[in-house]
């Protein structure tokens, strides 16, 4: 018995396993196609540091690792959390950024709401004045000496009030107030509402995901940020840690320099020995090298910075 089958307008005829790849098909494979390939450049660096820090010392030398850990080792972990600088370090950046967001996200808002405000007196001149600092910077000479007559110099604050407040965020942020609607305004100045019982119950609840964002992105500069600390912090105390491991770094490359001209200087002597093939020059030649990297490694682990 046959069944009679309706087709709406513009449907095709066919089974389903007949049916052929649309245009719009194709192109949703491919951009999936190119966001996972997105994805594992961004997540493959992170998979091989972390597979790095979890393998053993001789693994990494012989160049052993790549995404996988090879020969577990937890002892560079051991030698972080039994570093008490580098853990007052962390603990220093972890309370830096809570605050840091905190205050530049109130600052933000008591910014951009009164500029969103079409009845706000001197709007455009408040906008512009706050704009040219986007693109003309007064330079690190002018800065130093202002932190310094502040008394900002070598204090916690000084790490947060400078960068109290980002013009594009400001402005990001501005812009998501214009666009709630101005009815809801006037309704609640209507009802009696205040400008604060304004802010507070209509445009901060439906700010939710701009003032997510905002905070994910002043979070992850003050977390990332080490170049103010460098210029106004002296004390080991106040390092955070991103400033802490731009100095292990630093030891590391000079470290290397050393070694490496100790190396070039040896080489006529290594060339000797080779040439004479003498087995009093090749002990003499090898007993220079070990001393030059002894020496090399005394000079870093006094540079590195202790707790």
């Amino acid at each position: 018995m046959e069944r009679n089958i309706m087709r709406l307008p513009g449907q095709r005829s066919g089974f389903p396993g007949s049916k052929k790849f649309s245009p719009n098909r194709v192109m949703n494979i491919i951009f999936l196609l190119i966001v996972f390939l997105l994805v594992l450049v961004c997540l493959l660096p992170m998979l091989n540091v972390a597979a790095t820090s979890l393998s053993s010392e001789l693994a990494i030398i012989n160049r052993q690792v790549y995404f996988w850990p090879v020969d577990i080792d937890f002892e560079a972990y051991k030698s972080v959390l039994r570093d008490v600088s580098m853990m007052r370090s962390l603990r220093l950046t972890a309370i830096l950024t809570v605050v840091s967001a905190a205050f530049s996200m109130l600052m933000t808002i008591l910014c951009a709401y009164p500029l969103s405000q079409e009845k706000f007196v001197g709007r455009g001149l408040f906008s512009t004045m706050i704009i040219i600092t986007m693109y003309f910077n007064p330079g690190m000479i002018p800065n130093y000496i202002n932190i310094k007559r502040l008394g900002l110099l070598d204090n916690f604050w000084v790490m947060v009030l400078p960068v109290g407040i980002s013009v594009f965020n400001m402005i990001i942020l501005k812009s998501f107030f214009q666009s709630i609607p101005q009815s809801l305004r006037e309704s609640a100045e209507i009802d009696g509402a205040s400008h604060w019982t304004i802010l507070t119950r209509i445009y901060l609840p439906l700010s939710k995901p701009a003032l997510a964002t905002l905070t994910l992105f002043y979070a992850v500069g003050r977390w990332n940020g080490f170049e103010d600390a460098r210029l106004y912090i002296s004390s080991r105390e106040l390092y955070p840690i991103q400033f802490k491991l731009y100095q292990i770094i630093n030891n590391l490359a000079a470290a290397e320099s050393n070694m490496e001209g100790v190396a070039v200087k040896m080489m006529p002597y290594t060339m000797q020995g080779l040439r004479n093939g003498s087995r009093p020059a090749d002990r003499s030649v090898l007993t220079s090298v070990n001393v030059g990297g002894m020496r090399t490694t005394d000079s870093f682990q006094r540079s590195m910075p202790m707790g």
